[in-house]
Parts: structure tokens; C-alpha cells; sequence
């Protein structure tokens, strides 16, 4: 899926120690993520307009609802800091318990609250955690738009329970992409006559667009919840992935649930319909507990408008299993261009030449195109590359992604582009930052320009303990040029890019950088040392990149000076202290 498909936080440290000896100005940082509310944003897309589509996530002030929690989980909270306070980076032990136990904890207190109701995800008996939003820039200000998400009843606050994954905008400033459904509260009388609540929601994950930038949203409604019968519908899976300037719209959605869950929904000797089961759990909850991954899902292609969803095609399969073969055959649709011509990946056999395969073929997944009614993989040698993916394709049928293959005895990513156009796709595979980097590829425009992220740090990561810091790249197909992104930006920007999510057709490319900020704590003061000075801290932020005639600086001079700075404190102390801090899981 084009969403947050790894944590660039620890992979990108610090603008400081990620500079070049010579920088071009030829682009200019504008930060389109500042935003009160939260503490990291994320870049999605950028129209022709200006326009962006933006993620984020930590929330300040998390509406936590202290009535859900007994005497019990306030000891658990406790006894969490005690034990955990010296080893968690930037938290101390408990700071108020009283006001704790009252239910207005201080920022300190707060975040113990939320590391234990993070601990509690798969506990039904707990309040959920989201903690990732859909935004937009439309006039040079971020702003939040709820896409599922509800209010607490009698409140004026939103759960913050719902995953909202915006994934692009358009030139008409339609925005799309998928979220969950709020988890709410649902009282329950269990056989003993304990009162508890449970929290449940209603689908997983849910395609959405909007023609008017977010203001009203259109639900995307996969065929499970209305192809199969009214007693198998319990939500279904849909995303949008990537919307044309011609209104066809691409990703996938649940069009079966796979029979042994239904058949333990079912049951009632030890199922959902069991009686004695029902005493002391919902029916809703037992089923929340069995769907979440017993769909089968597709690439799907729908014809759109303002008004909703005109026609949908079904993309198909690229391989045909034995008829015995039991297990779910997983294909995406990631991207589409305005011809209708739909790149993603799909399992396929690790034996391309396979015709016959058997109940148990080995498969893995890669990169395919969707056009005129077939699915084609144009992976090279499966024996040498495989799980690949494409992600984005221009109107001229050139698609790009990455591919894994082994170098010098180490997995790794590689960037590629590939003519669709072609009788025989092969893919290019242009050089990156070095040999042994992973990289991958995000998107292209009209122009041939190439933007993504790969690995610009040299050191044997193989134990993983270590992880390379990534940089954002330019490809110039036409040129043949390959460009770390912060060898465009002025000496004293600020900036690190580390990722590049899209390009426009005027150049301007929207990309996640690292900039220094004020330190902000849970609820979203400002914080200070003991002399009263400001903290500061590293954050990721979602900016755009505009062309600009500048012209080359020297910064050796500003590099000298960093490297004279951090010499007291040790870089690999910085590094270390950094990953602590700041990294994030995503999806």
C-alpha cells in the first residue's frame, strides 16, 4: 500500500549531521506540516496547484476517558513508571498521583496513561488509540478533516480511535484514501452481573473521496458488504489508493470472507452464536475479534464522480492457483494514469514458468501492470529479484517502484522504471547512492523526473541494531542524473529530507524532512530546562520542494562548525539518543 510503508523517523536523524561539502540552492523548503495540534507530519501529494495532502500523527492532549479505568489500571500505570521511568527516554516516574487518580494527570502522568492504553490494543476492554490523521494545505494552512471519526456522546471531542490514511490529491483538489471506523463504548452485563465496556467499531478500513477537499466525504462500499448475504456483511475492506484527472480511481477491496471464520461466527457450540458464549461477550465483539484478517480482497478499478461510484472492474488475479490451494491470493492496484493503465503487485510463482503448479506452490509477491482485461508481471529473474512493488506509472506508461535482490550477501531494495509500453517490459534499474543501498522509488511525472528515498549511510547494518538514515532522491530519466535531494537546498535550510512522496509536473515535490523545534510535551506546552531555556527536540515535518534559481554555496565552512559542536557530546551518543526519542511504527 502507498501508506507509511516504513519508519522513516529511524532511518533520518538530524539535518546537522546529513549535510553535503557543496549545496545548489536550486530548491526552495516550504513547510507544509506546522500544524499546533500535532507533533509529526507527513508528506502525501502535491497538486499543480499547490495543494497538499498531508498525514500525522501524536496528538497532543489526548482525550483519554478516565471513567473507563478503575483503582486497578491506575495501580498497573503506577507500577509502570516506577519499574519503566529510567529506561523510557525523556519520561520520569509519576509525577501526581492524585491527580492522576482524579482524572487531569500532568503531561508527564499523561504519557504513562498512553503507553499502558497502547499496551491494552488488542483488550477489548480498553479505550483505542489511532493517532493518525488526514490533513490538508489549500491556502497555505494545514488543517485536520475528520473522515470517520465521531464524538463522544453528550461531547463536544472526537475519539481519536479512528487511522486515517489520506493518499493524494488531485488537480481539482479531490482528496482520497481510506480510514477505520471510531471505536465506541458498548456497555455490557456479563452472566455474573459485573457491568464492563467493551470498545468496538464498525469496518477496519474504508475507501473515502471528497470533491471538495474533505468538507463531504464519499464512502467507498467494498462488494462483501453488498454482494454476500445481509447475516455475512460485518464491515468489509476498501482503500482508494490513487485517483486519475480522469476520475478513475484504483486500490482494493473485500469481495469474501474466508469460510472458516464464517463458519466460527456461525457455530453454536463454541462460536459467535454460542449461548453460553453470548452470556459474557457481545456478539459484535466476538466477531470484532474473528474479521479482522479473514477477508479476501482485490484490485479493484471504479469509474467516479462527485455524486459516487459509477462502474467497478475487478482487476484479476495474476497467476491461477491449484484447486486445492486454500490460501487468499493477495493483489493491489497502487496508481493509475489518465489512459486507465493500473500498476501494483499480486502473488505470483517464485517459478515464472510455471504452468501447472501445485497445491502448495511457492509464490511471492510482484510488481504488475493492469491493462486491457490482463495482468502482466514484468519482474526480471525471479531467481534474482523478487517481492517487488510498483507505485506510481505517468499519461507515457512508465511505471516505477523497487525490487528486492541480494548484494554482496545482503537484502536489499532497488529503485527501477519500465516502459508498460513495451512488447518486453524490462525494468532499468539507474544507480542510486551506492551500490549497497536500498532505495525505492515513489513517484514520476509527465517529464520523466524521478523522486523516492534510499539509504546514503555506508556502515554494515546487517544486524539490524544499526539502521541506515535515508535521503530523499531526484532521477532525471532524460539527463540520466541521480541527486540526494539536500545537495539542492541552501547551507542553512534547516531541512534534511528524508523521504520524497510525490512530484509535480512543474517540479515541485512533496517530501517528510527533519527540522528542529521547540520541545513540546503531551499536552502540548512548551518545555524548559531548570534555567528556563527553551528545549528543542527533532521532529519530521511534511514540506514541499519548489525550483528556484539559485545558485551553488560552499557549505564546508557550516559543515566545520557542526563537526566542531558535536564533538563534545560524541555523535554515535546522538545517534543513539535520537532513536530513543523519535521512532515511530507505522503501517
Amino acid at each position: 500500500m502507498n501508506q507509511f510503508l516504513k519508519s522513516i523517523l529511524a532511518l533520518g536523524i538530524t539535518s546537522a549531521l546529513g549535510m553535503s561539502a557543496v549545496n545548489a540552492e536550486t530548491y526552495k523548503v516550504f513547510d507544509k506540516g506546522d500544524v499546533s495540534s500535532l507533533k509529526y507530519t507527513y508528506a502525501q501529494q502535491e497538486n499543480i496547484n499547490g495543494e497538499a495532502a498531508i498525514s500525522g500523527t501524536d496528538v497532543y492532549n489526548f482525550p483519554v476517558q478516565y471513567q473507563y479505568l478503575d483503582e486497578d489500571d491506575y495501580d498497573t500505570i503506577v507500577s509502570l513508571a516506577e519499574n519503566s521511568h529510567e529506561i523510557v527516554h525523556e519520561l520520569n516516574d509519576i509525577e501526581n498521583e492524585t491527580a492522576l487518580r482524579n482524572g487531569n494527570p500532568t503531561a508527564n502522568d499523561l504519557s504513562w496513561v498512553i503507553r499502558f492504553l497502547k499496551a491494552k490494543a488488542s483488550d477489548t476492554l480498553y479505550q483505542k488509540i489511532g493517532d493518525i490523521f488526514a490533513m490538508t494545505n489549500l491556502s497555505g494552512q494545514v488543517e485536520l478533516f475528520n473522515v470517520f471519526d465521531e464524538k463522544f456522546v453528550g461531547t463536544d471531542i472526537y475519539t481519536r480511535s479512528t487511522k486515517e490514511y489520506i493518499s493524494g490529491i488531485t488537480d481539482e483538489g479531490w482528496v482520497y484514501g481510506n480510514a477505520s471506523a471510531p471505536y465506541l463504548p458498548l456497555d455490557f452485563t456479563e452472566s455474573d452481573d459485573d457491568e464492563v465496556t467493551h470498545w468496538v467499531r464498525d469496518f477496519t478500513t474504508r475507501g473515502f473521496f471528497s470533491p471538495d477537499g474533505g468538507a463531504n466525504i464519499v464512502e467507498v462500499i467494498p462488494p462483501s458488504e453488498t454482494d454476500l448475504p445481509e447475516e455475512q456483511r460485518f464491515g468489509g475492506e476498501s482503500a482508494i489508493l490513487d485517483i486519475s484527472e480522469s476520475h478513475i480511481a484504483v486500490g482494493y477491496a473485500s469481495t469474501s470472507i474466508d469460510q472458516d471464520t464464517i463458519d466460527r461466527i456461525v457455530d453454536e457450540t463454541g462460536g459467535c452464536a454460542d449461548p453460553d458464549i453470548l452470556d459474557d461477550l457481545p456478539f459484535k465483539v466476538c466477531v470484532q475479534r474473528l474479521i479482522a484478517n479473514a477477508y479476501n480482497t482485490e484490485a479493484i478499478k471504479w469509474t467516479i464522480d462527485a455524486q459516487g461510484i459509477v462502474t467497478s472492474e475487478i482487476l484479476g488475479h495474476l497467476v491461477t492457483p491449484h484447486e486445492d490451494d486454500e490460501r487468499e491470493y493477495v493483489n493491489y492496484a497502487q496508481a493509475v494514469n489518465n489512459h486507465g493503465v493500473v500498476v501494483g503487485f499480486a502473488h505470483g510463482w517464485i517459478d515464472e514458468n510455471e504452468t501447472n503448479p501445485s497445491q502448495f506452490e511457492s509464490r511471492n509477491f510482484y510488481a504488475v501492470v493492469y491493462k486491457n482485461g490482463e495482468v502482466t508481471d514484468y519482474t526480471d529473474d525471479h531467481s534474482k529479484y523478487f517481492d517487488s512493488r510498483a507505485y506510481d506509472i505517468n499519461d507515457a506508461g512508465i511505471a516505477v517502484g523497487h525490487v528486492n535482490t541480494f548484494v554482496n550477501g545482503n537484502q536489499r531494495t532497488k529503485f527501477y522504471h519500465v516502459d508498460t509500453n513495451a512488447e518486453n517490459m524490462t525494468m532499468e534499474f539507474p544507480d542510486d547512492f551506492f551500490t549497497g543501498s536500498s532505495s525505492t522509488a515513489r513517484a514520476i511525472n509527465e517529464k520523466g523526473m524521478i523522486v523516492g528515498e534510499g539509504e546514503y549511510e555506508t556502515h554494515n547494518d546487517s544486524n539490524g541494531a544499526n539502521p541506515r538514515r535515508t535521503h530523499g532522491f531526484l532521477y532525471d530519466m532524460t539527463a540520466k542524473t541521480f541527486t540526494d535531494l539536500n545537495s539542492f537546498l541552501a547551507c542553512d535550510s534547516g531541512y534534511t529530507v528524508i523521504e520524497a512522496r510525490d512530484i509535480n509536473d512543474a517540479n515541485e515535490i512533496s517530501a517528510t524532512a527533519l527540522i528542529k523545534v521547540p520541545r513540546r510535551d503531551s499536552k502540548g506546552n512548551l518545555m524548559v530546562d531548570e534555567k528556563g531555556e527553551q528545549l528543542m527536540e527533532d521532529v519530521v515535518r511534511a514540506v514541499t520542494l519548489k525550483p528556484t534559481d539559485g545558485e551553488i554555496e560552499d557549505c564546508s565552512i557550516v559543515e566545520e562548525k557542526v563537526e566542531r559542536q558535536g564533538a563534545g557530546f560524541g555523535l554515535t551518543g546522538l545517534v543513539l539518543l535520537m532513536f530513543a526519542g523519535l521512532r515511530r511504527r507505522f503501517k
